[in-house]
């Protein structure tokens, strides 16, 4: 029988290319988005249902849901990969910003969590696929509530693994690097620059910029990160993590693999710390 993802998070990027990738496997996608693109469900009317879904909207998530099973009959599958990011430096954010970005990143997991587990609960079980990030487990500056809703997440998706599998509800998480043809680099700085950088923050401000911009690994191609998401949708074994990307591979070699000292020293050199420190000295 045809199986059916929900995907949140479609307009573009990441998000839009999955759809095409599932619906090009044969597989029944409801792309969600905040404001629908009808032409995404133009190029495969037989696969692919268009529905508006804003993940803050307890009610929005749970129309979406409907409307998927209404059409397809069942989901399958639950991919959560709307998420926004912010460059800034923490103690000029404002409270509302944090807010959004958590509304977002974090809430917003949750209420598609909470809706979808009792469908998939009643059909016997499914899959969980929440697309964190290499900041879900390591840390960089100038993203601290990016970092922050990340680690949220994957703390949120390692417990619900445990809670989940006595539903036969698997919980996987990928966690992509720096991704290269993605606008979502492009809006998170489009947010970012709503917020002014503090006069004795501005000299730190610019070096980690410029350490960002200099960044020291290859950028992921687009398509391995959905190719990844889609082993990750379809792995029946037991594992909780894919990480995908040169960047993000080695952070987690370091994290996982060496010593505190020696992940931080490394990390230092790594986001340009090192630099700064001779650098005002």
């Amino acid at each position: 029988m045809t199986k059916t993802v929900l995907i949140t998070g479609c307009s573009s990027g990441v998000g839009k290319s999955t759809a095409r990738f599932f619906a090009a496997q044969g597989w029944n996608v409801v792309a969600t988005m905040r404001s629908p693109q009808p032409e995404l469900a133009d190029e495969n009317p037989e696969r692919i249902l268009v529905m508006a879904l804003d993940v803050s909207d307890q009610a929005s998530v749970g129309a979406a849901i409907e409307a998927g099973i209404a059409r397809f009959g069942k989901i399958d599958v639950v991919i959560n990969n709307a998420g926004i990011t912010m460059v800034s430096i923490f103690e000029a954010t404002p409270r509302k910003a944090a807010r959004q970005i958590f509304e977002t990143n974090v809430f917003g997991v949750m209420n598609v969590i909470r809706e979808a587990t009792p469908h998939l609960r009643k059909q016997g079980g499914g899959t969980i696929v929440n697309v964190t990030s290499g900041v879900g487990f390591m840390a960089v500056p100038l993203l601290s509530l990016y970092v922050a809703s990340k680690h949220a997440v994957e703390g949120l998706s390692e417990s619900l693994s445990y809670e989940l599998e006595s539903q036969n509800i698997r919980i996987r998480m990928v966690e992509p690097g720096a991704i290269r043809s993605t606008n979502f680099a492009a809006s998170g700085m489009a947010l970012s620059q709503q917020i002014p950088v503090p006069e004795n923050y501005k000299a730190y401000f610019d070096h980690a910029l410029q350490s960002m911009i200099d960044y020291p690994f290859d950028s992921t191609e687009e398509q391995a990160v959905v190719e990844t998401i889609f082993q990750a949708a379809t792995d029946a074994s037991g594992r909780l993590r894919y990480v995908v990307g040169p960047d993000v591979e080695e952070y987690a070699r370091l994290r996982w693999s060496t010593s505190e000292d020696e992940y931080r020293a490394e990390m230092s050199r790594l986001t340009g710390q090192d630099a700064w420190r001779e650098r005002s000295v």
